[in-house]
């Protein structure tokens, strides 16, 4: 029996994610995440696994513990941050769910980032070959992107999320609240994902964020209620038609194949994603200039939103340019006959393709790197 979507309260949206093989809801509000009649919603009757870091769950378990009051919930912390996204961190999040005999009728509730949500999701999919689990965002970032659509992962020493799963939650859970104890440098980061979607598809949603800078840096709630709510359309659409990466869905990783080479060669400790993807975004950009397929200025614009929100856009000297296009063959969206990029046609369009060669990239990333210091 599928449950009953509890009615939105005057502060809460819903947006529902229509897939194939059926549909989820995802919770934009304030506060929401102690909304008890929610949980009673997408919680069966088995136990409960809590999955956070060490620095989300000091703000925030106790909040959703007590939500959850009067069930059987366990636990699991693991370390913050991208370079803990690992087959260990993983394997302890399995360990866990045998040491508590868990069943199929468990429910995995990830707490935290997009780390958290990737890591989590996987873990959900592979104890007995897939459980439930909610997702439970805490920063920007996961709230608008990487929370909703289904990828989950860790990554490899010579990639990101080379190794995963597609497996969907049973509710996404986006408390803005949370957002209030956001470091400045996670937030901007979070933004460049909100970027990519006017880039791509909503040239709409690129325009009032030009207009509502002030506003977003401000973290106005009725700003960023709308900048989310917004985001989340944009990816529950392209999920709706693309679940698994065939076709569409592969526009959404805009400036990720850079970004996640970037992420790679410096160790997953340098950089947030967000902050390389906006590097990622710029080369890309650069790039569809260099061959012709958007007009003159397109990068200098998308640049600019970016820096407007503190974001560096340059690549670091001793990352080469030949390490860059090497870690591209790892890619994890190419194909056997060659790489697949996303690059622009124009503000709000981009196109997927496979014909840029080694000096078209090579070129792009040059013109991305520090100009050189005056003598």
């Amino acid at each position: 029996m599928t449950p009953t979507t509890p009615a939105p309260g005057p502060d809460m949206r819903i947006i529902e994610v229509n897939l194939a093989g059926g549909s989820y809801p995802v919770y934009l509000g304030i506060d929401i995440i102690v909304d008890t009649s929610l949980w009673q919603t997408h919680l069966g009757r088995g136990k409960t696994l809590i999955v956070s870091n060490d620095v989300v769950a000091p703000l925030y378990l106790d909040r959703l513990r007590a939500a959850l009051a009067g069930r059987e919930v366990a636990v699991h912390i693991i370390p913050d941050g991208e370079h803990c996204k690992t087959r260990d961190t993983w394997s302890g999040i399995i360990d866990q769910l045998v040491n508590m005999h868990a069943k199929r009728d468990v429910t995995v509730i990830a707490l935290g980032g997009g780390v958290v949500g990737d890591i989590t999701g996987f873990a959900a999919a592979s104890y007995m070959r897939g459980i439930q689990f909610v997702q439970v965002p805490t920063t920007l970032l996961a709230q608008v992107d990487a929370s909703v659509g289904g990828k989950t992962g860790i990554n490899h020493p010579l990639g990101k999320n080379l190794i995963g799963a597609f497996h969907q939650p049973v509710a996404v859970v986006i408390d803005t609240s949370t957002l209030a104890t956001l470091p400045q440098r996670e937030f901007n980061a979070g933004l460049a994902e909100v970027v990519k979607y006017g880039a791509i598809m909503d040239r709409g949603l690129f325009d009032w964020m030009e207009s509502a800078v002030a506003g977003i840096r401000a973290r106005e709630t009725k700003i960023l209620h709308h900048l989310i709510h917004q985001s989340v359309l944009n990816k529950a659409k392209v999920v709706a038609q693309d679940e698994r990466e065939g076709g569409i869905r592969a526009l959404l990783n805009f400036g990720h194949s850079f970004g996640h080479a970037l992420e790679t060669l410096t160790g997953y400790r340098q950089y947030l994603h967000g902050e390389a993807v906006a590097i990622g975004m710029v080369v890309a950009a650069r790039l569809s200039e260099l061959r012709g397929l958007c007009a003159s200025g397109t990068a200098d614009r998308l640049a600019g939103l970016l820096q407007r929100f503190d974001l560096a856009l340059e690549l670091p000297h001793f990352v080469t340019t030949s390490a860059i296009t090497q870690a591209l063959e790892l890619d994890k969206k190419g194909l056997t006959s060659g790489l697949r990029l996303i690059l622009l046609k124009a503000i709000g369009s981009a196109e997927i393709d496979d014909q840029s060669t080694a000096e078209h990239i090579a070129a792009a990333i040059e013109l991305c790197r520090p100009a050189p210091a005056r003598p």
